[in-house]
């Protein structure tokens, strides 16, 4: 019988060979690993990836939330002489986007599922102790054992558990522990522009039948290049937001990331209904905790009951 370390085969051969890691899944009868004997020490209390242009897109990110608080406050909300229309605008615009600026905070501080870099060593693969045709899979470029559904990230130099992709605006990958906080996210920065370019439009109409000079503390040049620039901004961000809301809902009810869907990768994992997908990246069971970033989901450890597919 062969070693244990005999067992542990690369994932990541030259392209070649046609992707020879998919052929051991072939060949050989793979047994999963539970997911917490391989990632037990992959827990960090603080994680930030340290790439110049995801910090960059990040800090974008925030300078036009805060540009477009500037101008909904200072040019509408303000100088409006309906204090009603603007408490309620305000306190709305104001909670989407604390709640926008929280989730990608938690995205981009949350490890998405990070492998422990280095853990393919003769001795832990040893300490396993695995069973006869029992296979694992070894990163070569961070050395790591490589859990089923697992991808090496480029930028964060790590493989991450059900990775989706990189995401530069959150300055982190999209995985297994942050998916929550990026779709909540995309969903908050949808809503935000919404509502920002419903006031726009309401403001202009409201300047067109008033005097220019009495809607706005700004002069009417000033004011219409920063409502012009907020509605550009707003418009692009809420199909660029919608876009990947959209598309992150699909991949969670399907259990398909982006990246095994790109690669149309075969399905080796059990196939769930929608709902229990749903639950497995927001928690178990739903609530309101679902919408807020300051929930952790169990990713669906609480379900105690199987589905029938």
């Amino acid at each position: 019988m062969k070693s244990p370390v005999h067992r542990c085969r690369d994932v990541e051969h030259s392209r070649g060979q046609a992707w020879s890691g998919t052929t051991f899944l072939q060949m050989e009868q793979r047994i999963p690993i539970s997911k917490d004997v391989i990632t037990a020490s992959s827990a960090s209390a603080m994680w930030f990836i340290k790439d110049a242009c995801g910090i960059i897109c990040a800090i974008i990110t925030w300078l036009l939330v805060l540009y477009a608080e500037f101008v909904v406050l200072f040019v509408m909300l303000l100088p409006s002489k309906n204090m009603t229309y603007s408490i309620v605008n305000g306190s709305l615009f104001n909670v989407l986007a604390f709640l926008a600026l929280a989730s990608h905070l938690r995205a981009m501080c949350t490890d998405p599922g990070a492998v422990p870099k280095g853990n393919a060593t003769k001795e832990y693969i040893e300490s396993l102790q695995l069973k006869p045709g029992q296979v694992v899979y070894k990163c070569p470029k961070c050395c790591s054992i490589k859990p089923d559904r697992a991808h090496h990230c480029s930028v964060c130099k790590r493989c991450i558990r059900k990775m989706d992709h990189h995401c530069p605006w959150v300055n982190n990958c999209v995985g297994e522990n942050n998916q929550k906080y990026f779709v909540l996210f995309t969903m908050y920065i949808a809503l935000v522009s919404l509502h920002a370019l419903f006031m726009v439009v309401f403001h202009f109409l409201y300047c067109f039948e008033d005097d220019w000079t009495k809607c706005s503390t700004f002069s009417p040049p000033a004011t219409v290049i920063l409502l012009i620039l907020l509605c550009f901004e707003g418009l692009l961000f809420l199909i660029f937001t919608s876009v990947m809301f959209g598309t992150q809902v699909h991949s969670i009810c399907t259990d398909e990331t982006g990246i095994e869907q790109l690669k149309k990768e075969e399905r080796r994992w059990a196939k769930k209904t929608k709902w229990m997908n749903l639950r497995a990246v927001f928690g178990h069971p739903f609530s309101l905790l679902w919408f807020s970033p300051f929930s952790t989901p169990d990713h669906g450890k609480a379900e105690t009951y199987q589905y029938v597919v």
